[in-house]
């Protein structure tokens, strides 16, 4: 069962992972319930207990408006991710949720071709059990505090 359980947390990181360096980010709310919440800080401020996080939304309705205003809106450079997910960790807390512990890698790639490391950190996810899997809270926790350019697409 255990096997089973880690292959279903992985598959969700990976369709995640996959929709957003695909650019299809309508879908990226549906990988979160009703009342998901998304959260992007630092580790420095997460280390320091400092609450203000680089972005957050705390429903699928506030990332399908980031998702339009990033559509309509938002001005930006034209790019796309390539997300690396390793070292995924599941501990099952109740017959419905899980904890999940992964760590990222995130490659930007812009639109004359110049590739570099955008962000690197760690996942903190709970994870409603459902026939398919949702995230109630996905917590992004960069090791580093500097972006050099607006935090355009989720990561």
């Amino acid at each position: 069962m255990k096997v089973e359980l880690q292959r279903k947390i992985e598959d969700l990181h990976a369709r995640y992972a996959h929709a957003l360096d695909d650019d299809r980010l309508e879908e990226w709310p549906g990988f979160f319930t009703e009342n998901g919440v998304y959260r992007i800080a630092t580790a420095e401020n997460e280390a320091r207990g400092l609450p203000l996080p680089v972005l957050y939304c705390d429903s699928r309705a506030m990332m399908r408006d980031r998702v339009q205003s990033l559509r309509h809106a938002n001005i930006y450079e034209p790019q796309r991710y390539r997300h690396m997910v390793s070292s995924v960790l599941v501990e099952k807390l109740d017959d419905q949720h899980v904890k999940s512990t992964s760590n990222f890698l995130v490659i930007r790639i812009m639109q004359d071709g110049g590739t570099t490391v955008f962000a690197s950190g760690k996942y903190l996810d709970r994870i409603l059990l459902t026939p398919e899997p949702q995230y109630e809270e996905r917590v992004v926790i960069c090791d580093s505090r500097r972006f050099d350019t607006l935090l355009a697409i989720p990561l």
